[in-house]
């Protein structure tokens, strides 16, 4: 979960190199360092953020017309400038990698007996020492880092330069992304095309077990079995405006009040097609009719909303559904099912523990698949039959949160569509379901209206060293989202039940310093979780219930109230996912924590 930047060019790529990493710092912050070919290689690295390492590179006046940047979260060896890459071999080969190499050990035992020294605990510096290696017998680095890579296990995307190739920048991917920029006389590389947007629109995603060798002036590339390739062009149309913070304090805040436009956009295909296959992609006309049930792969905050989704397949479908973690499914005894459709639900497309359970489930014998993802051409979308790509713009805060509720509109899309296709949907109620989604944006826009409130709320949670959060049913998912919303950004321990299960445990934790937030729409289950409120009540626990308008609720002494608009019926979860991010943002202010990058985690987990 580490951010990788490169550039060959005829002028100092060092500003280059710093911004790209100033764009990357939310896949990892734990250091930051970059080296570039001057005479000599020359490398600059410090622990903390990319900023600290921008003064290292100033003091120094560090420039170079090649070069290779990184930003780390720690796997392999703790947060110390040793194990800070770029990592260097015998002053004569520098490498960035993105992964874990899970045969590193059996590799470094090899090197050592070849009389290689090593200077850190990472991974990394085994590729450095082999790419060394393999230089020294050819002198040529394309060729050094393909045998490399055919002796890598794992996954990685990995950029190495040579003291005495100073035109050229070697790179491979395995699982992790990669991408090369394409410019006038100059080229990039990157984890993610907003490290290089504004030095190139031009893009070649490179694919899994691809090696490609970068220069000034051309860009040679072999597939996994050295076989010349070429990959596809891909001119991007991301404004550099939205990578920008603008009048807001933190990207958390600005991406939660993107959400109506994000929601706008990704309702704006259904309302003009209607719940239809084409919204999947050109097979889902032959592939959708077929499906007999579906398979949810997700993981972390994708996971909640397939949860959700869950609920409106088996309702509105009337077809089995079932949702797994990604990461336990990949490694689980199961089975195939016929006529199952394979749904991965992922914002970056190349979150690697849903990858691999997309390729298990291949194995197994599935055969229809379908990614729910927010960043064209990433690794899920390719893997896949159909996609559906969410409207949401770059996400940079490392807490999801318009990802998720576009997320959420996608899979009530699919549902829908899978309803009219089994003959479950009437024309009626179709119009309906798309007129609720129509004034879902306006509804989201009412719940942000909320901000002053929450934010007085969060004044009274801040000092809290634990709290409870509850629903039922569609809402219990959202219960789990505020709970982890709160924990990631805040550190505040939380956790999340059915209030059902209340009087199974979770009761006996309920005390006047447990603050229990309550998600409590106006549907048929009210008057039940009403009771279940009483029970918390009566322990002296108090209470922060985010209900809705038209719901009959009073406050009283231990039981506060925020309202929500109108119940939106079955789309009510995207409604109520508002406040649970609003009240973590703003927990998180009052303690004063990094909300964007919260500490130990990182954006894109390409990691297992």
């Amino acid at each position: 979960m580490c951010g990788i930047v490169g550039a060959v060019a005829r002028r100092d790529i060092v500003p280059v190199l710093v911004e790209g990493l100033k764009r990357l710092e939310y896949r990892g912050y734990d250091s930051a360092g970059v080296a570039v070919l001057n005479g000599d290689i020359k490398r600059v690295r410090r622990v903390g953020r990319v900023a600290e390492m921008e003064a290292g590179v100033r003091a120094e006046n560090l420039q170079g017309e090649i070069g290779i940047g990184h930003t780390r979260w720690a796997t392999h060896g703790g947060v110390t400038e040793p194990n800070a890459h770029p990592h260097v071999s015998q002053g004569l080969i520098a490498v960035v990698h993105n992964g874990i190499i899970e045969n590193h050990e059996e590799k470094r035992q090899y090197l050592r007996q070849l009389g290689y020294q090593f200077d850190s605990q990472t991974d990394t510096e085994v590729i450095a020492h082999l790419v060394h290696h393999y230089y020294l017998q050819n002198g040529d680095l394309f060729l050094a880092v393909q045998q490399v890579a055919s002796e890598l296990t794992g996954a990685y995307a990995i950029a190495v330069m040579a003291k005495d190739q100073p035109g050229v920048l070697a790179c491979a991917r395995m699982g992790c992304p990669l991408v090369v920029g394409l410019g006038e006389g100059e080229q990039f590389i990157a984890s993610d095309i907003s490290a290089i947007l504004s030095v190139t629109r031009r893009f070649q995603f490179l694919e899994d077990g691809d090696v490609a060798e970068v220069r000034h002036d051309k860009i040679h590339i072999v597939d996994r079995n050295r076989q010349p390739v070429e990959r596809k062009l891909h001119v991007s149309d991301l404004s550099l405006t939205s990578l920008e913070l603008g009048s807001y304090s933190h990207f958390m805040q600005k991406e939660i009040h993107e959400q109506p436009k994000a929601l706008a956009d990704t309702i704006e295909p259904i309302l003009e097609e209607g719940f239809s296959p084409a919204l999947f992609g050109a097979a889902a006309a032959e592939v959708l009719p077929k499906v007999e049930g579906v398979l949810i792969l997700a993981c972390g905050t994708s996971y909640y909303a397939g949860m959700v989704a869950r609920h409106w397949i088996e309702s509105i479908a009337k077809l089995p559904c079932q949702i797994e973690i990604a990461s336990e499914y990949r490694y689980s005894e199961t089975f195939a099912k016929p006529n199952w459709l394979v749904v991965t639900i992922s914002q970056s497309g190349e979150t690697l523990d849903t990858m691999e359970a997309l390729k298990f489930a291949f194995s197994l014998g599935h055969d229809k698949s379908l990614s729910i993802c927010n960043v064209r051409e990433s690794a899920l979308p390719r893997a896949s039959n159909l996609v559906f790509y969410t409207r949401a713009g770059a996400e940079i805060g490392v807490a999801s949160t318009k990802a998720f509720t576009t997320q959420l509109v996608a899979l009530f899309a699919l549902a829908a569509t899978l309803a009219k296709l089994k003959g479950q949907l009437s024309v009626d109620q179709e119009k309906q379901h798309l007129d609720a989604l129509r004034l879902i944006p306006g509804s989201v826009q009412h719940a942000l209206n909320l901000e002053p409130q929450i934010k007085l709320w969060a004044e009274r949670f801040y000092s809290k060293h634990h709290a409870l959060f509850l629903g039922r049913v569609l809402h219990y998912p959202i219960a789990l989202e505020g709970a982890l919303k709160l924990k990631e950004i805040s550190y505040i321990h939380a956790e999340a039940y059915p209030a059902g299960e209340l009087k199974h445990g979770p009761l006996a934790l309920v005390d006047q310093d447990m603050p229990i937030v309550v998600i409590a729409p106006n549907d048929a289950l009210l008057e039940k979780l009403k009771s279940n409120m009483q029970e918390v009540r009566a322990r002296g626990g108090e209470l922060f219930v985010f209900t809705d308008l038209d719901s009959h609720f009073t406050e009283s002494e231990g039981v506060n109230v925020i309202r929500t608009p109108r119940h939106a019926g079955v789309l009510s979860p995207i409604v109520h996912a508002i406040p649970v991010q609003l009240l973590a943002y703003h927990t998180a202010l009052q303690r004063g924590t990094d909300v964007d990058k919260p500490r130990n985690l990182a954006k894109s987990v390409t990691v297992e």
